[in-house]
């Protein structure tokens, strides 16, 4: 689709009418970015054979940025105008770039200029396809130098991150993936190379570095708030990231794929927790956010560094998830109050986002996206709000069609926790407003103090026995053989390739948690998984019976970007050569290891619930994410799962 990447052929016509009319906030950012006098007509280009960024005393970036901007503005004035001077002048800057440019220099810092600039100046050519004063080779010769200079680095960081991809995948901060996305993506849609734009979603959803959509929104607290990846470094660069991920989003909604709507809104997530880092309370005091704690390759985090940051990187965000969706997104709404009309963004992203991406908004929506997990035996409550409620009413039943009783009202944040007794509840969000109430989409489920969730006898059947149809598959080395507790067939692992995949995220809406099954280890092995759950060796939540520390421990594993502090809930190594009961509890962050029904080890500081990691994709038994350790050599029998921390005394009967 073209114009298809930041501006679509209906959105110009938006903007133009818009400021034709006069109305805020259009006017105001269209007057700030003649203001800006890149718009004018006249200048001279001044190509590079070499752009350099990242040596001191030998940077010349900046001469590229003023050119950049120019197109951009330029383009944007033939749009709005319908002068065709100002496309004239658009095409001579393209042009005397696309025939002088050869590469990108500098230190790593070359791989911020492929992303940024080479998102810019396609999304600038994306606005000029349509004139026909561009002449067709010269679009060629654009594409060429766009593919050629800027692509083939975007590539490379993605697929190497400049070296370190092997053993420090996570050394790059969110903002470097984000900006080769976005640089991906929109050279990709102007080249007309699908496959392209394939490489750069299929990175955002599934990616190992801090880029993909998981990892640059690692935490999610009560209410979807978002914790970023950079949200301990500096608010310049989390705003930066949120520019980004909302804009290589945007590029793909025109193109007909959501990647604003991953996981439960992910990023509205993120953006929020970011927006609400960057604003003060009534009296001028800085909020004090949530935080889990975070230990990457650049060092700790024990909270969030920085405040007031004014980055004109909002109403994007706002205008796809209320403007577009009817949400509500309080923190970003009170940003965007404060940055109207946004300016422009000095050369990192694209801002005038009152110009390019306010539109008139769709009906408010009904809550949506609610979740109901146990968070020490109590119930913690999340929902996406409706863009005009004041408040929201908690609703109760002991069945699934009610009657429901209000047990809350409650403001935003959009969250709540509940203690309703034993037993087996239903909740619904209902949403007060101007215009009368709105009852939420969902309906969320939850038993307390837990209940079975899944249940894999492993007796020469891995059927679930639970009845939610979890079913467990044998693979590759993976069999039935003799020599179960008390003379039954048992699951035989064989140490080398087999494995038993449970589904796709079989434990992705779980806070509280108990795991517990029979484990006979044959031979030991440092690093080999009793289980490990998640997508790949950067998030996952595992349990090795042997670890490589000193001394050696059984240890539970719970990482969000492979260099988390794997969690110290440690206890003795497990014994070979007999069956042994093992048993995880999670009750709010404190973990508890039993081992033959006695408690082994005890820890409080864990954070990593199973619901942080969504929809694992690679969630086993007997294999580890990591390639290189070893697969479990031994037996198994009657796995069990279930929501919510079981008591020591039902830990010890499951072990008799």
């Amino acid at each position: 689709m073209h114009p298809g990447l930041l501006h679509t052929q209906s959105d110009l016509l938006r903007m133009r009418d818009k400021v034709a009319a006069g109305l805020q906030p259009w006017i105001g950012s269209w007057n700030l970015l003649l203001a800006a006098r890149r718009a004018n007509l006249g200048a001279t280009p001044f190509p590079l054979e070499v752009v350099k960024r990242g040596v001191a005393g030998d940077e010349n970036f900046g001469v590229m940025l003023v050119d950049l901007a120019r197109v951009y503005h330029l383009a944007l004035r033939w749009k709005m105008t319908g002068d065709e001077a100002y496309a004239k002048d658009a095409v001579k800057f393209l042009n005397a770039w696309s025939s002088t440019l050869k590469q990108l220099g500098g230190n790593s810092n070359l791989y911020l200029s492929s992303g940024l600039y080479g998102n810019q100046w396609a999304n600038a050519a994306e606005l000029m396809r349509t004139y026909e004063g561009w002449a067709r080779e010269d679009v060629a010769r654009f594409q060429d130098m766009l593919l050629k200079v800027f692509y083939s680095r975007c590539h490379e960081f993605l697929t190497n991150h400049n070296g370190s991809e092997i053993r420090k995948v996570t050394h790059y901060w969110a903002n470097w993936d984000l900006a080769n996305l976005c640089g991906m993506y929109a050279i990709g849609v102007f080249c007309d190379r699908p496959d392209i734009t394939a490489e750069a979603v299929n990175y955002y959803k599934h990616g190992r570095g801090n880029g993909s959509h998981d990892h640059s929104v690692y935490y999610l607290h009560p209410g979807y708030l978002g914790q970023w990846q950079e949200s301990h470094r500096d608010q310049g660069h989390s705003t930066l990231g949120i520019a980004l991920a909302g804009m290589l989003c945007e590029m793909a909604w025109n193109q007909g794929e959501d990647l604003y709507g991953l996981w439960n809104n992910r990023l509205l997530a993120g953006a929020e927790y970011v927006a609400r880092t960057n604003l003060s309370d009534a009296s001028g005091t800085p909020y004090v956010m949530p935080f889990a704690p975070y230990n990457g390759v650049q060092g700790p985090g024990t909270a969030t560094a920085g405040s007031g940051s004014r980055r004109p990187c909002w109403e994007l965000i706002l205008n796809h998830y209320v403007g577009r969706k009817g949400l509500s997104a309080p923190w970003t709404q009170t940003m965007v109050g404060l940055v109207r009309p946004e300016r422009g963004d000095g050369g990192d992203s694209v801002g005038f986002g009152s110009l390019f991406f306010v539109r008139d908004p769709s009906p408010p929506a009904r809550p949506s996206g609610l979740s109901a997990l146990l968070s020490d035996g109590k119930v913690q409550l999340s929902w996406w709000g409706s863009a005009d409620a004041t408040q929201y009413l908690v609703q109760r039943a002991s069945a699934p069609g009610g009657p429901f009783a209000t047990v809350a009202r409650v403001t935003d944040p959009r969250t709540f926790t509940d203690s309703p007794g034993q037993g087996v509840w239903h909740y619904r969000i209902s949403a007060v407003t101007p215009s009368g109430e709105r009852t939420g989409v969902d309906t969320a489920r939850v038993a307390v103090p837990g209940e079975l969730w899944l249940h894999l006898p492993l007796d020469g059947s891995a059927t679930d026995a639970g009845g939610r149809g979890l079913h467990g598959q044998l693979v590759n080395g993976a069999s039935w053989g003799s020599g179960g507790r008390n003379g039954t067939p048992c699951l035989q692992l064989d140490g080398r390739s087999g494995h038993l995949r449970l589904p796709d995220g079989a434990v992705s809406t779980l806070g509280d948690f108990t795991l517990a099954v029979w484990v006979y280890w044959e031979t030991s092995a440092i690093n080999t998984r009793i289980f490990d759950f998640g997508s790949n060796d950067v998030a996952y939540l595992a349990l090795t019976p042997r670890d490589g520390g000193t001394p050696n421990q059984m240890r539970l594993l719970a990482s969000c970007n492979q260099f988390w502090t794997e969690q110290p809930l440690a206890a003795p190594v497990l014994p070979t050569g007999r069956w042994v009961h093992v048993a995880v509890t999670l009750a709010g962050k404190v973990g508890t290891l039993y081992v033959d029904g006695v408690p082994a080890g005890s820890h409080d500081g864990i954070w990593m619930a199973p619901n942080q990691f969504g929809q694992t994709t690679q969630t086993w038994l007997g294999r580890s994410q990591y390639g290189g350790d070893p697969f479990f050599k031994g037996r198994m029998q009657d796995l069990r799962i279930y929501s919510g921390a079981l008591a020591p005394s039902a830990i010890a009967e499951l072990a008799r």
